[in-house]
């Protein structure tokens, strides 16, 4: 549990009994992500402030040990990637097929609602994806952090003969690389400050990389940007990247207002906009990772024990670091 800004605690609770159409997992995996990071440092994300203790982690899988009424038994067993939403069903957001956007939204270890930092916890059961055998534990709990790339990638309308521009070569934008990539795209051109970084983008689906410090990549005349480093400098200068009529996606977390190029933006008539999470993802997630056209294990730099949750959510400051989990445990 994070009880305050930079201090985690071990603590005993019941285990929880599944709800009418819950599962309960056993968790084997939780992924460690820069929103965790974010609360563990500084106990807020925006307007989501830690106001009591929290159980961090939303990127998770494990084993169905129980279900609720209404569910299956056969159920139980079954290895799953857990999506950590629980929207609204009656909502306006739900109901349109944008549940992702539901007002009424309970999201693993987004305040005040505990995540899965922990041995046991229910979810729906739409929301318990069941992955194939061959799908490492660390894989599924990854399916997380990609569905955020595939959810970027399609706002990006990134297709066949696609000329990519990410920004960040941070774990989602080597995911949203190597989902660009799957998707058909011949040019993905990937900048990011640090050289090693950039070094693994090309194993990642880069075809080009560069250092935004020295590079220009203004001329560049891409069908799609993706600012997946949340720096304002980035998202200017990738914008100047776009050509006439392209888009551009902003996925990375950075600041909360920054000042954009309103005259690029209409006299190119770009499309701009955010991504917010992810819906109807998981199976794509699932079937890429299976057919091997997206590695999410190789991204994976660090592996922690339950006990050193703190220094796993650390570990992104660690030289070299790109992607750490929690092993919670075996079934």
């Amino acid at each position: 549990m994070l009880v305050e800004p930079g201090r985690i605690e071990i603590a005993e609770r019941p285990v929880p009994t599944p709800a009418p159409g819950d599962v309960l997992i056993r968790v084997r995996t939780v992924g460690v992500c820069g929103s965790d990071a974010h609360y563990y440092r500084e106990g807020r994300i925006g307007e989501f402030v830690v106001e009591q203790p929290l159980i961090l982690g939303h990127e998770a899988a494990g084993t169905i040990v129980a279900v609720g009424s209404g569910v299956p038994e056969d159920r139980i067993g079954q290895r799953v990637s857990i999506e950590p939403q629980r929207p609204d069903p009656n909502s306006e957001e739900t109901r349109r097929g944008r549940y992702n956007l539901c007002p009424h939204m309970r999201f693993y270890g987004t305040p005040p609602v505990d995540g899965a930092l922990c041995e046991y916890v229910t979810i729906g059961a739409a929301f318990a994806h069941p992955v194939p055998a061959e799908m490492t534990d660390n894989a599924a709990a990854l399916c997380e952090p990609l569905s955020v790339a595939i959810a970027t990638v399609d706002k990006a309308a990134v297709a066949g003969g696609s000329r990519v521009l990410i920004a960040g070569a941070g774990p989602i934008g080597l995911m949203t690389a190597q989902v660009a990539r799957a998707y058909g795209a011949t040019d993905i051109v990937v900048t990011d400050l640090d050289p090693h970084r950039r070094r693994l983008a090309h194993r990642f689906g880069a075809t080009t990389t560069l250092d935004p410090q020295t590079d220009d990549v203004t001329g560049l005349r891409v069908d799609a940007f993706i600012d997946a480093s949340g720096a304002p400098a980035a998202v200017m200068s990738g914008l100047a990247a776009v050509r006439p009529a392209g888009r551009a996606v902003l996925v990375g977390m950075g600041a909360e207002t920054m000042e954009l190029p309103v005259q690029t933006i209409q006299n190119r008539e770009l499309i701009l906009t955010g991504v917010f999470r992810y819906a109807n993802t998981w199976p794509a997630a699932i079937a890429l990772i299976r057919t091997g056209r997206v590695d999410v294990d190789a991204l994976i730099t660090g592996r922690y024990p339950l006990e050193k949750t703190a220094e796993a959510l650390e570990s992104d400051r660690i030289p070299g670091n790109i992607k750490s989990v929690v092993e919670v445990g075996t079934s």
